[in-house]
């Protein structure tokens, strides 16, 4: 007999999971690892049990916190290149890296509950953002928008590090300002004749 995955939830129970992770996100970045469940559950509208039967520990709920958070980011990639000219969607894609990014320094001491325990929210986290930076460069090089000798690397070290200036809303205009000049080095010229 074929192994099979887990059952799909049923539409009811992937709301309940998907407010509860909303709610997750709020409180732990707000608040800390301190917030109780109980007030995720009433944040998300849901009981106690509810929260229990998807998340059985603390650990588990901050981890599916993270890692939701990651897939909605990498998974955007794809979402914006169907809707958007690829370096459009890349310069798109930045601003919610940053997003990503604050989200997650809020959520610091709450995941560093998660590796105290033995876990390791992050053991993806590299190769999954890797491999949308890749798709956005690649889009842009086939389109021509977009120069085809960056490394994917480079363009997250680059984000990381503007990332860690635009901690404070104060500071959000000149980290959309730093992403700008990122995308105009990644953009392509053609080469101006002598």
């Amino acid at each position: 007999m074929p192994a099979t995955g887990p059952r799909p939830l049923r539409a009811d129970a992937q709301r309940n999971r998907d407010r509860l992770l909303a709610a997750a996100v709020r409180a732990f970045s707000r608040d800390g690892p301190e917030v109780t469940l109980d007030a995720i559950a009433k944040d998300a509208g849901v009981g106690i049990g509810t929260l229990y039967r998807h998340f059985p520990t603390r650990e588990a709920l901050i981890e599916a916190t993270y890692r939701n958070e990651l897939a909605r980011l990498c998974d955007a990639a794809a979402d914006l290149l169907e809707t958007m000219a690829p370096d459009e969607a890349t310069r798109t894609w930045m601003d919610r890296f940053v997003d990503y990014m604050t989200t997650k320094r809020g959520m610091a001491d709450a995941l560093r509950a998660v590796i105290a325990s033995g876990g390791n929210p992050y053991a993806h986290s590299r190769d999954r953002l890797i491999a949308a930076i890749t798709a956005l460069l690649h889009a842009g090089a086939a389109a021509g928008t977009v120069r085809s000798d960056i490394e994917p690397g480079d363009v997250l070290t680059s984000l990381s590090g503007v990332s860690l200036a635009a901690g404070e809303p104060a500071q959000r205009d000149q980290a959309r300002r730093v992403l700008d000049l990122l995308m105009d080095g990644l953009r392509y010229r053609a080469a101006a004749a002598p």
